[in-house]
């Protein structure tokens, strides 16, 4: 590498994340630095190193770096040093508060460097301010609250200057300093007019947000405590730098009753104590998971990974308590044992003690918390209960239990077999009368439930066979069809059952009435519902409701089924029809379980989503328990289809914490569909922290796809929230897991998303590495027109990057990609807009090398093939380009001739208008009339030459 290329290279390094990655980097830089024995790039990438040092994690190594700085700088000062100046004396601030967290630095070689550090501010010229606040850390690190309280009013009196710390950094340590001396009042109101501002700094607004929280609980600011918590957490959880910050967010979670979510942050960052970037910061990450791990529930184990000769496996949370908490306590010995005090001990011990302190505080974005003592909200029936009269004898109980079966009163049914047993149990009754009881018994089963199933068969049989004893063969028919209808539900019994129901409807139309005439083919339909042979079941259910209306109660469940089966024959214009119907019936009646079934139905297929809204709100009132979840899944899907994705976010919550109330799986996908409603809301916080359970959860499913699909969605939340290491860690994860010859338009796709996230972020050089990447897969995938996109991103992101010689290289590769479109027979609007904005990308490449004309030739009729698919923004752009070369060129006549339609055209408070009258102004002087352009800048608010 030359040396232009390791300069560039310790820019890029600058542009990096902090991290390992831009700590390896500069290591190897500073590595090639020495054997080409260049100083001055020697000790800018120490300087670099420093900062990256701090932020990256590991601290410890940013004294060795500063130290070389420092006694370079001294001993044979250089030019290049004075740059550097007031970097290093920035430094001394990292220095201090690095030192005081290792016990093993002593603390007079501490406050050595700040006697230093305040004889080099003095010297060039600036006021003490810093001095007085590092001053104020160490007396507050040992406990010396007086001498504390003196440099803290010295520190707060001292005029600020340019080696102050930040408008929010500063306030961060008064915010502190005001809670630990019983101010919490002044601390919010301190921080307020600081955070309505914008913070500009590494460490905010997270740092400030996370030392207010202990203040917006002791002045009960909950919802302001819940925000700043999951605000700066987000920003907190990616940096090993920040674990002691992470340890006030566990402690928060703890003492605000959110036991789980402590247990959450705990288990994420455990690892973090192998390598965390000071002992102090292990100490209060230690103390802190040890109080969240003692309030969880015993048999509780945590997953740690393996580290030197410990093994990976599950422990206890009680073992691994009493274990972090021996960390702490002997870490906070050793800062006490060098400081002379025991004010770390007490610390500690305050940390240690932590538990839930006054009312919950509810921070989850999915899970709603319901309190203990109240059971989950079931609407109430809206029909009074049935008496069971005391005197009935048994064939008017069982006379009752039948009606309320057939009325789906199911309170009713249980209480009348209830008073049925108690009463005539074991007692000699008709053979009539024992047949019906049995015939009851299915009533009671659930057979629905796969384990109920068999007993339901079982009571089916024996009441069948007490039916051919008495004998009663209409109702050993009946009881035949159902019987056969539950067969159906299993491939071993299913001829059996087939041919039982077939031949009970066939008895039934011959003997029965007309009300068992519809239950018998209502009872064939579901069979064949059951074999998944929708045509005869449709045939079947059609023939039943065309005499269920003697009974409203069998019209309504006819009608039912008549739904389901359209549905699974997906007939949508019937299901309508249909599904409306059973709604009308079901509420006539007043059978809430078939009414919800009938809404949902109808939310399903309805054109309009208001009109599915409306069925989910007739549905939500009178669902049973068992539906709940299903009303609230379909309501919110409804509300997103409507574009109300506020609205939808309060069922898709309620739904998450119906699924994890009723040990459901699934929840996963609930939380994608409530992380997707948020995103939609423009709520993007509770969008990450919601799509990132989703995620765990998927993949604990073993759901590649959906999981991949969820990471899609959370890397674009990532990005909305400026999160760009996240999204970009989330994108390229996407495109490995992709990689297959069936995901190659998936994987193109995200590896451009990643391009234009690091395009955005003016890191152009890897941008056109993942456009690169993007390219050559939507190559293999045959999509020509994607391809050419992604390399014309490609040529642009090398141009601003400075490969000049890449860009021009890639010009040939954009070309034969457009030329393969341009073969078309009927070029689509699509291919005339990638091959125009093509043309427009090679030519500044060309105009980069001052090839102009050449420039000018590619740009030959781009601007009216634009406005011919009505592209007239981008087509201005290029007449713009065009202008302005023609200027480079000196060509002033042409580009007055080109340029004063363009101008006449835009919107004149528009961007490209100021452009436009800028470059048509600089025409006007090279054809030596300043009076119009003068005018021309004066009518366009435009500087003067």
């Amino acid at each position: 590498m030359t040396n232009d290329d390791l300069w560039r290279a310790l820019h890029e390094v600058h542009n990096m994340p902090y991290g390992v990655g831009q700590i390896a980097a500069l290591e190897q830089l500073i590595r090639r630095a020495e054997a080409d024995g260049d100083r001055h790039l020697a000790f800018a990438a120490r300087m670099q190193a420093t900062t990256s040092y701090v932020y990256g994690g590991e601290p410890a190594k940013s004294f060795v770096t500063f130290s070389w700085c420092l006694a370079e700088f001294d001993r044979d000062p250089q030019p290049y040093h004075q740059r550097f100046t007031h970097q290093l004396l920035w430094h001394f601030k990292y220095m201090v508060n690095a030192m005081l967290k290792f016990p093993e630095l002593p603390l007079d070689r501490t406050r050595a460097v700040l006697d230093d550090m305040e004889r080099r501010y003095r010297d060039t010229g600036h006021t003490p301010q810093a001095v007085h606040k590092h001053r104020y850390l160490v007396a507050r690190h040992v406990g010396a609250h007086d001498e504390a309280a003196e440099w803290y009013r010295k520190w707060l009196t001292t005029p600020r200057d340019a080696l102050s710390d930040c408008a929010g950094c500063d306030p961060t340590t008064q915010v502190q300093h005001l809670i630990e001396v019983g101010r919490p009042d002044e601390a919010v109101a301190l921080a307020e007019p600081v955070l309505s501002g914008r913070l500009h700094c590494t460490e905010q607004p997270q740092a400030i947000l996370t030392a207010l929280l202990p203040a917006y609980l002791g002045t009960d600011r909950r919802d302001a405590a819940r925000d700043a918590h999951r605000e700066a957490y987000r920003r907190l959880r990616a940096n090993l730098s920040d674990l002691w910050d992470i340890a006030d967010h566990v402690e928060f979670c703890t003492v605000t009753g959110n036991g789980a979510r402590a247990l959450e942050l705990v288990e994420r960052h455990l690892d973090w104590l192998d390598r965390a970037p000071t002992p102090a910061a292990a100490m209060h990450f230690a103390a802190a998971a040890a109080a969240a791990l003692r309030q969880a529930p015993g048999g509780l184990t945590m997953h740690r990974r393996a580290f030197g000769d410990r093994p990976a496996g599950e422990v206890p949370v009680d073992t691994l308590a009493d274990e972090l908490a021996g960390t702490a306590t002997a870490l906070a010995a050793r800062f006490d044992a060098r400081n002379g005090t025991r004010h770390q001990s007490e610390l500690i011990d305050r940390r240690l003690a932590a538990g839930p302190e006054g009312e919950h505080l509810p921070l989850s974005a999915s899970v709603r918390r319901r309190p203990a003592s109240t059971p989950t909200a079931i609407p109430a029936p809206r029909r009074e209960p049935v008496p069971v009269p005391a005197g009935a004898d048994a064939e008017e109980l069982l006379d009752l239990a039948e009606e309320c079966w057939r009325t789906h009163r199911r309170d009713g049914l249980l209480a009348a077999l209830r008073a049925y047993d108690e009463r005539f149990a074991g007692t000699d009754q008709p053979p009539a009368v024992v047949a019906r009881r049995l015939e009851l018994r299915v009533a009671e089963v659930d057979e629905s439930a796969d384990e109920a199933r068999a007993e339901a068969i079982e009571a089916n049989r024996r009441a069948l066979a007490a039916w051919q004893e008495v004998p009663d063969p209409l109702r050993a028919q009946v009881v035949a069809g159902r019987l056969g209808a539950l067969l159906c539900m299993s491939d071993a019994d299913a001829d059996e059952g087939l041919n039982l129901v077939r031949a009970s409807v066939d008895y039934l139309d011959d003997h029965g009435d007309q009300r068992e005439r519809a239950a018998a083919h209502d009872r064939l339909a579901l069979a064949y519902v059951h074999r998944e042979r929708w045509t005869e079941a449709l045939a079947a259910v059609e023939r039943a409701a065309a005499e269920a209306d003697v009974d409203p109660w069998l019209a309504a469940r006819t009608a039912l089924h008549r739904v389901h089966v359209l549905e699974r024959m997906e007939h949508g214009e019937q299901v309508r029809e249909a599904a409306d119907r059973a709604r009308r019936l079901a509420r006539a009646v007043g059978a809430d379980d078939m009414l919800t079934f009938a809404c949902l139905a109808y939310a399903r297929w309805a054109d309009d989503p208001a009109d599915a809204v409306a069925a989910c709100d007739e549905a939500l009132p009178v669902a049973p328990a068992d539906a709940r979840l299903a009303v609230r899944v379909a309501r919110g899907q409804a509300f997103m289809v409507a574009d109300r994705a506020a609205d939808a976010i309060e069922d898709f919550a309620e739904a998450v914490t119906l699924c994890v109330e009723q040990g459901a799986e699934g929840d996963a996908f609930l939380r994608w569909d409530l992380a997707n409603a948020y995103r939609a809301a423009g709520r993007l916080s509770e969008a990450a922290e919601v799509a990132e359970e989703a995620v765990i959860g998927l993949d604990r499913l073993g759901a590649q796809a959906e999981a991949d699909r969820c990471r899609h969605l959370l890397a674009g939340v990532y990005a909305g929230l400026g999160e760009t290491e996240p999204a970009l860690a989330l994108l390229d994860q996407l495109a490995e897991n992709l990689d297959g010859p069936d995901n190659l338009p998936h994987r193109a796709e995200v590896l451009e998303q990643a391009g234009d996230i690091l395009y955005q972020g003016d890191r152009d050089a890897l941008a056109a590495e993942r456009f690169d990447a993007a390219a050559t897969a939507y190559r293999l995938a045959q999509l020509r027109v994607d391809e050419l996109r992604a390399r014309r991103r490609q040529l642009l992101a090398l141009f601003w990057a400075g490969d000049l010689p890449a860009a021009v290289a890639l010009i040939d590769v954009v070309d034969e990609v457009a030329g393969v479109l341009a073969g078309l027979p009927e070029e689509p609007p699509v291919v005339t807009y990638e091959r125009a904005l093509a043309a427009e990308a090679g030519a500044r490449v060309l105009a980069g090398e001052e090839r102009l004309v050449a420039a000018l030739d590619r740009l030959d009729g781009v601007a009216g093939r634009l406005r011919s698919i009505e592209a007239f923004g981008e087509a201005a752009q290029v007449d713009l380009l065009t202008g302005e070369l023609l200027l480079r060129g000196d060509q002033p006549t042409d580009a007055e001739r080109l340029l004063r339609p363009v101008l006449g055209g835009l919107p004149t408070d528009s961007r490209l208008a100021s452009r436009a009258a800028w470059l048509l102004a600089n025409a006007l002087d090279a054809l030596h009339r300043p009076d119009e352009a003068a005018d021309l800048r004066t009518r366009y608010n435009l500087p003067p030459t």
